[in-house]
């Protein structure tokens, strides 16, 4: 497959000028993903939100959680990781993906306790 962009929905998006997802041959990756359009101040909800977004860019390029290798989770309250990996876990849990969670001092709107990256490598 040549080179396939899911276009980001995201008041950012026009001035960073980025994809949600890009799907280079086997390859996709998936930008930094936020809670966007959730009213919920919840970690665990707010993960959710993004992992849905994150499933969505992925079946647009014909990948799914099974594909992900690698996920990175910025969270800005380190006492959220449990409620954060929950919801991890209950999407990847079975494919198991290298995964880092970092802290951070903020995100770009101070209502987001949680952003995702996640890269998927489909078969042959």
């Amino acid at each position: 497959m040549a080179r396939a962009a899911v276009p980001a929905i995201s008041a950012f998006a026009g001035t960073v000028g980025y994809s949600r997802a890009v799907r280079d041959g086997r390859h996709v990756y998936v930008s930094g993903t936020a809670p966007v359009g959730l009213a919920s101040d919840d970690p665990y909800e707010q993960t959710k939100r993004c992992l849905e977004i994150i499933m969505d860019a992925l079946r647009e390029l014909d990948a799914g959680p099974e594909h992900v290798v690698r996920t990175r989770i910025f969270i800005v309250d380190p006492s959220d990781w449990e409620a954060v990996g929950r919801a991890h876990g209950e999407v990847f849990g079975s494919a198991m993906p290298a995964t880092s969670m970092l802290v951070i001092s903020g995100l770009l709107d101070p209502a987001w306790k949680v952003e995702i990256e996640a890269d998927a490598l489909l078969p042959e």
